[in-house]
């Protein structure tokens, strides 16, 4: 496998205040590596570096072997790097269509940009049955299929995902579980998962790590992370 992220040795603060202490993370091509912990632990600093959102203090992330921190946000989805935020950030005023086109805003190339709307219409039948539909009247579930849809659109390298599950119903938990899995198999897309529900997390990426106010406490393969005693006891009790 070939390296596509590098994070390393990261220091992020707000004001005053650490957000991010001395993190070392990596993903290869090909690669689902969820990050998981408490709010607060650091997980959604490590994308706002990434997507140059936050300024790093000391440190350096590298995408594709090119140096990242410091690059204008407006590149990096040049680069290949594609963000579905947290909170389902659509535009409610606009159609299902319009909203999938402007994840693609960035490219020129029509008959790659239809096919890009066939794959994610495909990949979420109930986009597909909402098309015309203006976003706002869509369910939370279905605001976030948009929302990967969309960051799907421009076509990634590396697709990050920022707590895809917050906030809705567990049968289109499962939903959206099922379609990361097959985005990262079917479309080779890298996927970075920020997930506080650590049990699906582990469940479908390859890797992870586990942050604990700012700094990571614990990494490897997620299914070997499933069955230690001290992810069962920090991150997964009462968890269904």
């Amino acid at each position: 496998m070939t390296q596509l992220l590098k994070f390393d040795n990261v220091e992020l603060y707000y004001d005053h205040v650490y957000a991010l202490k001395g993190v070392s993370i990596d993903l290869e091509e090909g690669e689902t590596v969820a990050l998981i912990g408490a709010n607060g632990a650091g997980k959604s600093s490590i994308l706002r570096a990434i997507t140059g959102l936050q300024p790093i203090r000391s440190g350096e992330i590298h995408f594709q072997g090119q140096r990242l921190d410091g690059t204008p946000a407006a590149e990096i989805v040049g680069l290949g790097i594609a963000m579905a935020p947290e909170g389902r950030r659509i535009f409610p005023f606009m159609s299902v269509k319009d909203n999938l086109l402007m994840g693609a805003f960035s490219r020129s190339d029509k008959d790659g940009i239809a096919g890009s709307l066939e794959m994610v219409l495909t990949r979420f039948p109930r986009l597909k049955e909402r098309y015309s539909q203006t976003a706002g009247t869509l369910s939370g579930g279905e605001q976030q299929m948009l929302v990967i849809g969309r960051a799907l659109m421009a076509k990634p390298k590396l697709l990050l995902l920022d707590e895809p599950s917050l906030g809705i119903a567990p049968k289109l938990v499962q939903d959206i579980a099922r379609s990361i899995v097959a985005i990262n198999r079917d479309e080779k897309v890298s996927v970075l998962l920020v997930e506080q529900n650590s049990r699906m997390a582990l469940s479908i990426s390859h890797r992870a790590y586990a942050l604990a106010t700012g700094s990571v406490a614990l990494s490897g393969p997620s299914q070997e992370l499933l069955q230690d005693d001290r992810i069962k006891a920090a991150y997964l009790g009462g968890e269904v």
